[in-house]
C-alpha cells in the first residue's frame, strides 16, 4: 500500500473553479494588491477572530515584518525555540537581530522555564513557535513577557485554527505570522503569508512595510519592502478558506486514530500528551521512536512516506556557528532531533491507510 505525504493532487483534482477566477484576473490585470487580496485579508481576520490581517509574500516575511514593525533591528536579540523550522530564526536575522535559543518541552514547544535565564538588556521580543500545530504554553510565556516589558510575536505558521481554552492562536501576542505554503492546513499555489494583529497602529505600519513604504503611488512614508501577497494566491486562498475547519477536523480525527494505535507501543514509541485545553491542528503528526532511522527506512520500504521534522536543531546548523552554541546546550531538542519521526496525517487519508501505518510500526518493533 502507498501512503503519500503530499495530498495536493487529491486536493486540486478539480481545479476548474479556481482557474476560472484566475482567468478573470488575467482579464482585469490587477496582479498586485487586487481586490481578492483585501477580500482574503478580511476573511482571514475573521477566521482568526482578529481585527486585522495583512497579506504578505511568505510566512517568513510575516514574522520578520512583525518584528521590524515593533522596532526590532541590529544589535537586538529575540528569543525563540531551538528546534523549530529555520524560517523562525531566519526571520529574526532578516529583521537584523540575533536569535537566542532556548530548549523545549516534551510537546516539542519552547520551554517557558528557560526564558528568564537568557533575557539580557538587548532582548527586544519573544517569538514562540506553535510547533507542528501544537499551541505553545502561552500563559507562562505572556506572564514573563508582561513582567519584563517584552512584546510577543507568535510564529503561527504551522498552527492556523489552533487554540488554548478556546482562544485562537494569534490572539495572545501583539502580532502573529501565518504561512500559506502548499502543505499548510490552509494553503495556496506557491508562497504566501499573513500577519494578524489586533493593533490598528501595527496594521497601518505593516501595510506600509510590505509595499515599499508607499502611502500612495508617489509618496513614500518609510523605507519598506516588496512583500505583497499576490492577487493570484489570494484567489486560491479565497476558494479554500471555507474548507479550513473541515480540513482541520479531519486532520485531528486522523491524528487521534494514530495516537490510539501507537500508544500501546510505549515505551519504544512516545506519543506526546494531548491536553484537552489545547487544540492541536496537526500540521505535522510527530512522535518519538526508538531506532528512528531504522523505522524510517522500514516505513519507506512499506510505501509509507514518513519524514523527519527536523533532524538538526537550529543551534547546530552551520548557519548558526557565529551564534556560539555547541552540542549539549539544548539536550531536549537534541534528543528529540534523533528520535522524532513524522507520519502523513492529511485530510485525504483513508482509514485503511491509517491502520496500515499503525500495523507497519507495530510489526517493526515486534520483529525486534
Amino acid at each position: 500500500m502507498h501512503v503519500p505525504y503530499s495530498y495536493l493532487r487529491d486536493q486540486f483534482a478539480d481545479s476548474e473553479p479556481i482557474l476560472r477566477d484566475i482567468k478573470g484576473l488575467l482579464e482585469s490585470t490587477r496582479f498586485t494588491l487586487g481586490p481578492p487580496v483585501a477580500e482574503f485579508e478580511g476573511r482571514f481576520a475573521r477566521l482568526c477572530g482578529a481585527r486585522h490581517a495583512v497579506g504578505v509574500g511568505t510566512g517568513t516575511d510575516a514574522l520578520s515584518l512583525s518584528l521590524e514593525a515593533l522596532g526590532v533591528g541590529p544589535g537586538d536579540e529575540v528569543i525563540t525555540a531551538a528546534n523549530t523550522f529555520i524560517a523562525t530564526a531566519g526571520a529574526i536575522v532578516q529583521a537584523g537581530a540575533r536569535p537566542v535559543f532556548v530548549d523545549v518541552l516534551d510537546d516539542f514547544n519552547l520551554d517557558p522555564g528557560k526564558i528568564e535565564a537568557v533575557i539580557t538588556p538587548r532582548t527586544r521580543a519573544l517569538l514562540p513557535a506553535h510547533h507542528a500545530g501544537q499551541p505553545a504554553k502561552m500563559g507562562p510565556i505572556l506572564e514573563i513577557a508582561q513582567r519584563r516589558g517584552l512584546p510577543v510575536v507568535e510564529d503561527a505558521c504551522q498552527a492556523i485554527s489552533a487554540a488554548i481554552d478556546g482562544r485562537l492562536v494569534s490572539n495572545f501576542g501583539v502580532a502573529a505570522g501565518f504561512s500559506l505554503h502548499p502543505l499548510k492546513n490552509l494553503n495556496v499555489w506557491g508562497d504566501g503569508g499573513v500577519i494578524v494583529t489586533n493593533s490598528t497602529e501595527l496594521d497601518t505600519k505593516l501595510r506600509l512595510l510590505r509595499n515599499h513604504g508607499l502611502v500612495n503611488r508617489d509618496e513614500v512614508e518609510i523605507f519598506g519592502h516588496n512583500s505583497r501577497l499576490d492577487t493570484l494566491q489570494a484567489i486560491v486562498g479565497n476558494h479554500l478558506i471555507d474548507d479550513t475547519e473541515a480540513t482541520t477536523a479531519a486532520r485531528i480525527k486522523n491524528a487521534l486514530a494514530l495516537d490510539a494505535g501507537l500508544r500501546p507501543l510505549a515505551p519504544r514509541v512516545r506519543v506526546p500528551v494531548r491536553l484537552p485545553s489545547e487544540r492541536h491542528v496537526f500540521h505535522l503528526y510527530m512522535f518519538e521512536a526508538d531506532d528512528r532511522d531504522g523505522l524510517l527506512a522500514w516505513l519507506e520500504q512499506r510505501g509509507i512516506e514518513a519524514k523527519i521534522h527536523y533532524p538538526i536543531p537550529l543551534h547546530l546548523q552551520p548557519a548558526s556557528r557565529r551564534l556560539g552554541y555547541k552540542e549539549g546546550d539544548f539536550p531536549v531538542a537534541e534528543r528529540q532531533a534523533k528520535r522524532i519521526i513524522t507520519l502523513p496525517v492529511h485530510q485525504h487519508l483513508r482509514a485503511d491507510q491509517i491502520r496500515y501505518m499503525i500495523d507497519s510500526i507495530a510489526e517493526f518493533y515486534h520483529a525486534r
